[in-house]
């Protein structure tokens, strides 16, 4: 099947259907742009929806981390990565769908219109053959008809009794010139004929062929190309599938990492305050004055007895009002003073106040002053002036408090002495081997970093004393508060019949709450125990033995991992592929620093 052969006599129509393929070659390449506006928009609208439900940048106290906003958060993480490869399959349309349609489209219309040009071509040739066998057809036929009249005067003439001899002469030399001409013109046409046959022939069997081939050929790639594009379109889309499909497992993931029973215990960590309920109001008898011997009964002790009832029917009133979370009255005893408390010791150090008078008053009292209010906690964290002890806290989120700052403060007191050793392990080198440098520059920095040190370790003292504070406090109190890692063991104190609390013999002695290498399940949402994310990497350029402790050996050429930059003295922290890390020094190394590094842990 040719279009040169079946379709010789239908250029035109040729011609309309090659311009209708470009035509739906460019409407295709327009459905395609639309197709990666829409995907551009709509990751565009998935990122701004993200942006918009992400939670702002803040301090890690802010809120709880309860497990219902993390599944959340991460939802929200994983719908920005499904934006991405949203915005992936629109690049991947764009470059390789609609770039590739546009550029064939161009080269399809140059090409179709060159053949077309040839096809012109070969037809006006063939017309003007035409036209000149046309044209000497035409003047035989002219040339005949002139020869058969000049034949019919020559014989009328002849036959002419009265026409003259040179009448006969001339009509025949007429005969014989309009003869002689009609033979020639009879050869010419003879010629032009043939030629124009010979092109004919030439022009539908050879060159329309040839070029009609180039047409079909050229229109059955466009429909290639077309149905190339089409799989590269829904490739496009399929390349994507995986990493989507990760995403939305994710998001299943999260989903199933919601636990409403830690979240409850986050509520309970947050807002308890330490304290206990408060205990039965005692009964106050008003009546003891009203049994007196009727002889007594007086108009006096009338007014008193009826001055006795009205009081009884305003604590009545009062009593009857005394919900849990109903309005308190106002105690009728006298207000507290540092006269009805005193300090108590336990064998470990700690203190405790003690009761001596009105243990409920002083409960009753401490609920009304020590209940949390969050938005006290944030107008703190805005400017407002907190306590560097948190005695401004409740007992219980005070100790969670100074327990976070001493674990943070431990944790900047081991950077120190890290700092320390490396720099003995500096000053030792410098000392053995004097050209690396001078032992003496290493001094000032030694006692910054031993004035450091000291001053941490009275910040801890500080902090682990109202730590022990407040355990004696809510130790006295009978608190049972559950912990799964840390151990503060104080002394228990038994409340006396008279209201006051007193040290029992037989109850168990603890000794004083580790600081170290234990923490409580609170803080696990705030600290990470992964290794130092790689910043970098190095090559050594000359070998290290590494015999100090701390120090990594290191052959030349060696590629290690730069977790930790060189802080100015002369040594950098490196890391194998192994895990075995180690500090070298600075100078037999060659870094190269990531500029973009994961080593940042953001709180949600």
């Amino acid at each position: 099947m040719s279009w040169g052969t079946e379709l010789w006599d239908q250029f035109d129509s040729l011609d309309k259907h090659t311009q209708w393929g470009i035509d739906f070659l460019e409407r295709y390449a327009k459905f395609v742009k639309e197709r990666i506006e829409i995907e551009q928009n709509y990751a565009k609208q998935l990122r701004n929806l993200v942006k918009k439900y992400c939670p702002k940048r803040s301090s890690k106290d802010e809120e709880p981390r309860f497990t219902s906003c993390v599944a959340f958060f991460n939802i929200l993480n994983e719908l920005n990565d499904y934006a991405g490869q949203r915005e992936v399959v629109a690049e991947e349309m764009a470059h390789r769908v609609y770039g590739e349609l546009m550029r064939y489209a161009h080269d399809l219309k140059t090409e179709r219109k060159m053949h077309l040009q040839e096809g012109r071509k070969a037809q006006q040739y063939l017309d003007m053959c035409w036209k000149q066998m046309d044209n000497s057809k035409k003047k035989f036929e002219r040339e005949c008809r002139e020869a058969e009249k000049a034949q019919q005067s020559y014989e009328r003439l002849d036959n002419d009794t009265n026409a003259t001899k040179a009448d006969v002469e001339k009509a025949k030399q007429q005969l014989n010139l309009r003869t002689h001409m009609a033979d020639e013109n009879k050869n010419e046409y003879a010629a032009q004929l043939q030629n124009f046959n010979g092109e004919q022939h030439k022009h539908f069997y050879v060159v329309i062929p040839q070029i009609y081939k180039q047409l079909q050929e050229m229109d059955e790639r466009r429909t290639i190309k077309l149905s190339e594009c089409y799989r590269g379109f829904a490739d496009s889309e399929r390349k994507v599938i995986p990493i989507i499909s990760k995403c939305l497992e994710g998001m299943v993931l999260a989903a199933k990492s919601v636990d409403e029973r830690r979240d409850s215990q986050m509520v309970v960590d947050s807002f308890k305050s330490g304290f206990e309920p408060p205990g039965d109001f005692p009964f106050e008898d008003y009546s003891q004055h009203i049994y007196r011997t009727i002889s007594d009964g007086t108009i006096s002790a009338s007014k008193q007895e009826s001055g006795k009832v009205d009081a009884k029917t305003t604590v009545g009133k009062a009593k009857g009002k005394l919900w849990l979370f109903g309005k308190k009255p106002k105690p009728q005893s006298p207000p507290l003073t540092p006269t009805s408390l005193f300090t108590s010791s336990t064998p470990n150090g700690s203190q405790f106040l003690t009761f001596s008078i009105e243990p409920v008053h002083y409960c009753m009292n401490e609920i009304k002053t020590g209940k949390p209010r969050i938005p006290s906690f944030r107008s703190l964290k805005r400017g407002g002036t907190a306590l560097e002890d948190f005695s401004h806290l409740p007992p219980e989120q005070r100790r969670k408090k100074l327990q976070q700052r001493i674990d943070e403060l431990n944790r900047e007191l081991q950077k120190e002495s890290d700092q320390k050793e490396a720099l003995n392990k500096m000053k030792d080198v410098y000392e053995k081997n004097p050209q690396m440098g001078d032992p003496g520059s290493l001094q000032p920095k030694l006692a910054e970093t031993m004035n450091n040190i000291d001053r941490l370790r009275m910040e801890i003292h500080k902090n682990e004393a109202w730590l022990s504070e407040v355990e004696g406090k809510t130790g006295g109190r009978g608190d049972r508060r559950h912990s799964s890692d840390i151990n503060h063991l104080v002394t228990q104190g038994r409340e006396s019949p008279e209201g006051s609390y007193t040290d029992d013999a037989n109850q168990e002695v603890r000794g004083p709450p580790q600081q170290h290498g234990h923490h409580n399940e609170f803080d696990d949402d705030f600290e990470d125990d992964d290794p130092l994310p790689a910043i970098g990497h190095c090559k050594a350029i000359y070998p290290f033995d590494g015999h100090n402790e701390g120090t990594l050996a290191m052959k030349e050429g060696e590629v290690l991992y730069i977790i930790e930059e060189d802080k100015g003295d002369g040594w950098t922290r490196a890391r194998r592929q192994n895990g075995e890390e180690g500090y070298v020094p600075t100078s037999y190394i060659d870094v190269t620093l990531e500029k973009n590094s994961k080593g940042a842990v953001t709180y949600i």
